[in-house]
């Protein structure tokens, strides 16, 4: 990784040839840390032997890829097991796990080691730390700031033929789109055409039904409509927030999307899906997390300048993009807690953040995204710190899961499936929501 600071670099030199000096403890553990199987978990692998170095334990892996990795460790948690002595849990995880007691509670063990939440991207705290959300009590660590953006194949956008085309038809230069009427346009401009002597489509946009992929997706167009979970002013208080007049016309807008300006047989599409449209030039525009954007970069096909990074445009009523990224954890049914909080320890520190950011990760320490250097030292890192800037989260409440599959069955059943219309969709959305809500006592 390219930093242009390099007294940046040489704090961080030598903050880790300082942890390397400290002498191992007498009684050494193994710890196991449980994420899901992709690109940064391998980065964490390589990150974590100075781990090791430092403090003598040494660090197994349990990694289960994103279609599994929900049921298997949830199920992993809710049956007391002792697998797992660090979890980095999705966001929504958060308040099943505070109050099922499945992680530990850290705020005593912040206070005793100087670490403070203050340190870190008040979004990435409020996401993956905090339960109940907006109050002090901190159950995991932010690890991994993620969050849902864009990506386009600069090389075809500069080419002059294209240039001159675009301007003729919609009166402007073809760029990254500010708006997701923009984004539209240029979607449509590109669906069909012919590119390099291959036929190419508008974009990959999620639309997978079994896990998250589609609410993941449609919730970056929802949100900038005016779509809210609940009143802001009375919790759980849904109709005419979650199945509003904006809302409608938000859905309507991400089923327009996918009618027009996608590829054939991309009704089940989520991360993996996009990846290899994208990779493999289907696609002009990519919809997905700030994770895979050093694969991008890395890659012979699209990298290297041939492609470019925008946040999730603006809609007419907002603009907010969807979050995604982690906390990490202690879990309570470890019997190694010491050492895992040793690990929490050694992570938190901001020379061992600025690593991870080098390193592929994607740090949510102000000490890291706040340096002078950082907009320049990756392509993407300037639309990165545009997107966390407006994020917004899917609910974090202990029945998400139900509240998840909920929207997941209306939505698809709805923009790809053709049935019904928007206002039916999220009319029977706000009531099983608050079917849930009911169920679990809200009301």
């Amino acid at each position: 990784m390219r930093m242009k600071t390099k007294t940046l670099y040489s704090v961080a030199a030598a903050g880790l040839t300082a942890c390397l000096a400290v002498s191992a403890p007498a009684n050494a553990d193994e710890l196991t840390l449980c994420w899901a199987a992709w690109d940064p978990a391998n980065a964490l692998v390589e990150l974590s032997k100075d781990f090791e170095q430092q403090s003598g334990h040494t660090m197994k892996f349990e990694f289960v890829p994103w279609p599994n990795f929900a049921d298997r460790m949830l199920n992993e948690l809710n049956s007391g097991g002792q697998l797992c002595d660090l979890m980095i849990g999705d966001s929504q995880w958060i308040g099943g796990s505070a109050e099922s007691g499945h992680y530990v509670k850290l705020n005593d063990f912040f206070e005793k080691e100087g670490i403070t939440m203050d340190d870190f991207i008040p979004a990435t705290v409020t996401g993956y730390s905090e339960w109940p959300k907006g109050t002090p009590n901190y159950w995991a660590l932010p690890a991994f700031g993620d969050v849902v953006g864009w990506t386009y194949r600069k090389d075809w956008f500069d080419k002059p033929e294209v240039q001159a085309e675009f301007k003729e038809k919609y009166g402007r230069d073809l760029a990254a789109p500010e708006t997701l009427a923009e984004l539209k346009e240029i979607a449509e401009f590109f669906q069909g055409r012919e590119i390099d002597g291959r036929k190419v489509y508008g974009a990959a946009i999620y639309t997978e039904r079994g896990s998250e992929g589609i609410t993941m997706g449609v919730t970056n167009v929802l949100y900038n409509y005016g779509f809210q979970y609940e009143n802001p002013d009375k919790p759980y208080e849904l109709d005419g927030f979650v199945n509003s007049e904006g809302a409608v016309k938000g859905l309507e807008f991400y089923k327009e999307l996918y009618d027009c300006c996608t590829p054939p047989g991309s009704s089940d599409w989520y991360m993996s899906e996009n990846i290899d449209a994208y990779k493999s030039g289907q696609v002009a525009l990519q919809m997905n997390f700030a994770f895979i954007w050093p694969g991008v970069e890395a890659d012979p096909n699209v990298g290297g300048g041939k492609s470019g990074y925008f946040a999730n445009p603006k809609g007419p009523d907002g603009h907010f993009a969807q979050l995604g990224g982690q906390g990490i954890s202690v879990v309570s049914y470890s019997d190694k807690q010491d050492a895992a909080l040793e690990y929490i320890k050694w992570f938190a520190q901001p020379e061992v953040q600025q690593k991870w950011w080098q390193s592929g990760g994607y740090s949510a320490l102000k000490a890291v995204v706040e340096d002078p250097g950082f907009a320049s030292s990756q392509p993407y890192a300037q639309t990165f710190l545009d997107s966390m800037a407006i994020v917004k989260d899917f609910w974090a409440e202990p029945a998400y899961a139900s509240l998840l599959l909920a929207m997941q069955d209306r939505v698809h059943d709805y923009v790809v499936a053709g049935n019904g219309t928007a206002q039916e969709a999220l009319d029977g959305l706000a009531e099983d929501w608050a079917e849930i809500f009911e169920d679990e006592g809200k009301y």
